[in-house]
């Protein structure tokens, strides 16, 4: 075997060992909602077809099968009105604009959530551990949350934009 031939296997493995860590590679994460365990039930489901026609694109890839979208595409990433942040899925009220701020990521950005609005769980994919922030009512997906933010919780929900819908704060 020569160099070449080495690195190109070496390289081939090492793709395919991080899309399959990730779940691109994996049949069983495209299934959602996940099998609901003692604590672990949501208010609302639908098959997976029927979220299809009532969600773009986009918002379907986010919430349904843990997408991320592009950093600095989503317009609500320049929402700054006074209002309300809610699942684009199932309209769930998750976050106040009085929590957003500008964390320069690319991702609207908060530093808490509305009161029982959201469920976490562990995130082992490209090689690290992260918190995933999903809806309680429906189990869509909205980021991770970091814990870089501001005071007063030191916490950044970075969310995409695709997976929320904003409600202003009517005059």
């Amino acid at each position: 075997m020569n160099r070449r031939t080495f690195l190109t296997i070496t390289t081939g493995l090492g793709a395919g060992a991080l899309l399959a860590r990730s779940g691109f590679a994996n049949a069983a994460k495209n299934e959602w909602p996940p099998e609901a365990g003692e604590n672990f039930a949501y208010e609302i489901t639908k098959p997976d077809a029927e979220w299809k026609t009532i969600l773009d694109d986009m918002q379907y890839k986010v919430l349904r099968h843990e997408a991320t979208e592009r950093s600095f595409t989503h317009p609500l990433l320049h929402e700054n009105r006074e209002g309300t942040f809610h699942c684009a899925g199932c309209d769930l009220p998750v976050y106040s604009s009085k929590t957003k701020y500008k964390s320069g990521t690319g991702w609207p950005s908060f530093w808490d959530n509305i009161d029982d609005a959201v469920r976490t769980k562990e995130d082992k994919s490209f090689f690290s551990t992260r918190t995933e922030v999903h809806c309680r009512r429906c189990g869509g997906h909205f980021g991770h949350i970091f814990d870089d933010g501001p005071e007063p919780t030191g916490l950044r929900h970075c969310l995409n934009g695709a997976a929320l819908t904003f409600k202003a704060v009517e005059a």
